[in-house]
């Protein structure tokens, strides 16, 4: 069926097919068609353009859309969604003076979230899951990556997994699964940290692969966590089944994680609050994404990703909600988009190709997502009236979406 959206106020993101990514100054550019057309053919855009071209003949049905604008569903490339309970106590550790470091030294953080998640049964987590899944496709998320790695056993990393799969079958969305086992090393390997990298190794990664549970693979990179030589080992392992690295480099230390991921040929390197010149060098002319997830630094009271240096370094650049139960428990990327603007002084036509066009390429799905272009899929949001694009993030902790259609249908 044909569905023609008539009268659209201002269609935003508009490209030509066999773009990917946007780079450097070029971020600052958003095409877009002001009194516009878009015409879609089931699940896919087919046409586009100023209105007084509009096919009306050829539409099945016609809506009318006026003093509204269109740009594509957002893209998530970097969640933790799935996970069970909250961590609400060590938001008040944290107002009372412990920094994140310190509350996990004594047994909170990602360890809490693994201890909660091994005792809570599949069909739960699901449940608890698809809730939060509803709600971020309800705020115009079109396209998730979302990873494991609150397990931290064999049987509760597989169990996760095996949810992000129910989850991919039941919902509309576009979904990506990463594993992430060497999240943190469990209580009963802190002292022999190199005999659970060798279970992620042999026991557990052997496992996902066999069962098709991820399309990548991450490890946190950070003092504390993994280290630069231990990140590689676990990539170079996971290259035998065809797991492509997205990785946590720089949240707090620069260790030279982000010139190792490169050299991994990383598609993504994912929070960079702390950078040096030379992750900035080792970053240009690759295929890898820089990809910043402000609500985190929000949330942690930490620096921000330095996106305008990175932008003017020539390098493209994305945003994701780093979606998770401690340091970023909103999978709202209206907000992002939002926090981004007003704290890394991004404008709003780059902090919208961060998180469409930028985002689907950080998730290796650029191809069908994050642009209105004919042969896409037909995801995106239509707003509520509003004056301007750039209104968006003005109007933070509003939500002016009217609508969110994924795969030509309304949510």
């Amino acid at each position: 069926m044909k569905t023609l959206y008539i009268k659209i106020k201002e269609l935003l993101q508009v490209r030509e097919s066999g773009i990917s990514k946007i780079s450097g100054s070029d971020m600052e550019t958003l095409p877009t068609i002001k009194n516009a057309f878009l015409l879609i053919e089931d699940d896919t855009i087919i046409d586009y353009g100023k209105m007084e071209n509009a096919p009306i003949e050829k539409a099945d049905k016609t809506l009318d859309v006026a003093g509204k604008m269109i740009l594509p569903s957002w893209c998530d490339s970097h969640t933790h969604l799935v996970y069970a309970g909250n961590r609400e106590q060590e938001f008040v550790d944290r107002i009372n003076g412990l920094s994140y470091e310190e509350i996990a030294n004594k047994g909170g953080g990602i360890l809490n979230s693994a201890k909660t998640l091994q005792e809570t049964s599949e069909a739960d987590l699901f449940e608890q899951s698809s809730k939060r899944l509803e709600q971020i496709i309800r705020l115009g998320t079109g396209a998730v990556e979302i990873k494991s790695g609150y397990g931290l056993t064999t049987e509760a990393e597989l169990k996760m997994l095996k949810v992000i799969r129910r989850l991919k079958k039941k919902y509309p969305i576009a979904i990506k699964s990463t594993f992430l086992g060497a999240h943190a090393v469990p209580l009963e390997f802190k002292k022999n940290k190199d005999e659970y990298i060798a279970k992620i190794i042999n026991e557990i990664l052997p496992e996902v692969a066999r069962l098709n549970l991820a399309d990548y693979i991450d490890v946190f990179c950070e003092k504390g966590y993994f280290s630069v030589g231990e990140m590689e080992a676990i990539l170079f392992a996971s290259k035998k089944f065809g797991l492509i690295p997205k990785v946590h480099v720089n949240q707090f230390n620069a260790i030279g994680g982000i010139p190792a991921a490169v050299r991994h040929e990383a598609l993504s390197v994912d929070h960079l609050e702390v950078m040096d010149k030379e992750d900035f060098k080792s970053l240009k002319n690759t295929d890898t994404m820089p990809v910043g997830l402000p609500l985190c630094s929000f949330f942690l009271g930490i620096p921000y990703t330095p996106a305008r240096e990175l932008m003017d370094n020539g390098l493209p650049f994305a945003l994701a909600t780093d979606y998770n139960p401690g340091s970023s428990p909103s999978g709202n990327m209206n907000l992002v988009v939002s926090t981004a603007c007003i704290k890394m002084k991004i404008t709003p036509e780059e902090a919208i190709n961060a998180a469409t066009i930028n985002g689907a390429y950080a998730m290796g799905i650029s191809q069908t997502h994050g642009s209105i272009t004919k042969g896409k899929k037909a995801n995106f949001i239509i707003t509520k009236e509003i004056p301007s694009y750039g209104y968006l993030p003005y109007d933070f902790g509003n939500n002016n979406i009217e609508r969110v259609i994924l795969n030509g249908k309304a949510i």
